[in-house]
């Protein structure tokens, strides 16, 4: 009966794009056929959900009055040839349609994403946002999806993949000048053959300097806000706007980018002098510390749960805490608690986000009910229509 259901649906889809232009209609519906069992794509470009004992209906009887419905009705922005053709102007780094999230994320999940864009400059990202704005389209913004766990069903809007064409790093005396997409790695071992010091603690955490200095990352009981000079950012309207280190708001793992809709494209940090050989052998070490504490070679994350301050004062950090309650490798579906890192929750080979986000809650759960403690996760939850939300606040 399911799979009549299912193949009605997809005949009916099949009869709307032989009708209509819609970017998003392609990627999911040969690669995700389950998810489709219980939604339906109306022609004017809204993901409507049925309760899976009801068979699609006419078009023109479509759709009911949306307290019909059990689930939130998801708002599909919609793109014609044309669209995609202005896009492909603008944006010189590529525009590409039905990509894999899986193939992207640290954490190897998520479905596919309708539009992925690729800008080659500040002057791209300008471009774009102001053509979003112009007309009400929602988009969402990665980078190296480091702290990011995507929905299994994928991506409904424009994704903007800030990446190696602005990783640019140029470096005048004790002044560091580099791009959002530069290599948080790389950047570190740049300045370390530089002879600068203070950026050791990044050597081992992967991810795009924008990335890290939205999130105010760092290791080692530091922060790279503690560097940043200045920011350069893009804000929903396509206005470019410089702001000093101290309009940035940054606090352990904060910043006002989280919160304000733009972004980073660029970053003026500053370090001081030290000795080569001697920065060099702290970030060895550090790495050597790395390799041996954490689960590198899995997919994931990195550390999922922020450090909660009194609680690291009273019983310790997360990952001690989270080993002493015993969930040590603790599965869910295809995810699994680190053996070798409690706050290491990796991708065994075939976990979805709601492996992971099922594991996470029954952690922060426990924690709480067991210490009177409430952690909260670094991670970030992308939605399909883009919304970029802590992944505690979605369980």
């Amino acid at each position: 009966m399911v799979g009549n259901r299912r193949r009605i649906l997809l005949q009916t889809i099949q009869q709307i794009n032989e009708s209509t232009t819609i970017f998003h209609r392609l990627p999911f519906v040969p690669f995700d056929v389950s998810y489709l069992s219980c939604c339906f794509v109306h022609p004017k470009n809204y993901l409507l959900p049925l309760p899976i004992t009801h068979y699609p209906l006419p078009i023109t009887h479509y759709p009911l009055p949306i307290t019909h419905y059990p689930l939130p009705i998801i708002y599909m922005d919609c793109l014609n040839d044309m669209d995609l053709e202005a896009l492909r102007r603008i944006c010189s780094g590529g525009v590409f349609q039905g990509v894999d999230l899986s193939a992207l994320s640290h954490w190897r999940i998520g479905g596919f994403a309708d539009l992925l864009l690729r800008p080659a400059s500040a002057e791209e990202v300008v471009a774009l946002r102001r053509w979003f704005f112009s007309r009400d389209i929602s988009h969402v913004v990665t980078g190296k999806t480091s702290n990011l766990l995507f929905a299994d069903e994928g991506l409904r809007v424009p994704c903007l993949q800030i990446g190696q064409a602005l990783s640019e790093i140029s470096i005048e005396g004790e002044e560091v000048f580099a791009g959002a997409g530069a290599w948080v790695p790389g950047l570190a071992r740049t300045l370390m053959l530089h002879g600068l010091s203070g950026g050791e603690h990044m050597s081992g955490i992967p991810g795009a300097l924008g990335g890290l200095v939205c999130m105010n990352g760092g290791s080692n009981g530091r922060s790279v806000g503690g560097n940043v000079v200045s920011v350069e950012s893009v804000d929903r309207q396509g206005t470019l706007i410089t702001r000093e280190a101290r309009e940035c708001g940054f606090d352990y793992r904060r910043s006002v980018y989280q919160a304000n809709g733009e972004i980073i494209t660029s970053l003026h940090l500053r370090f001081l002098p030290g000795d080569r050989k001697a920065i060099r052998r702290v970030m060895l070490a550090d790495l050597a510390t790395r390799r041996k504490k954490f689960p590198l070679k899995e997919p994931s994350c990195g550390s999922v749960f922020k450090r909660n301050a009194p609680m690291y004062a009273d019983i310790g950090p997360p990952g001690a805490v989270i080993e002493q309650l015993g969930f040590k490798g603790m599965r869910v579906g295809g995810a699994m608690v680190s053996p070798k890192h409690a706050n290491f929750i990796v991708n065994t080979g075939q976990a979805k986000a709601a492996d992971i986000l099922e594991a996470i809650r029954r952690i922060r759960d426990t924690v709480y009910d067991q210490t009177g403690y409430t952690l909260h996760t670094e991670a970030c939850y992308v939605t399909p229509e883009g919304k970029v939300l802590p992944v505690d606040s979605v369980l």
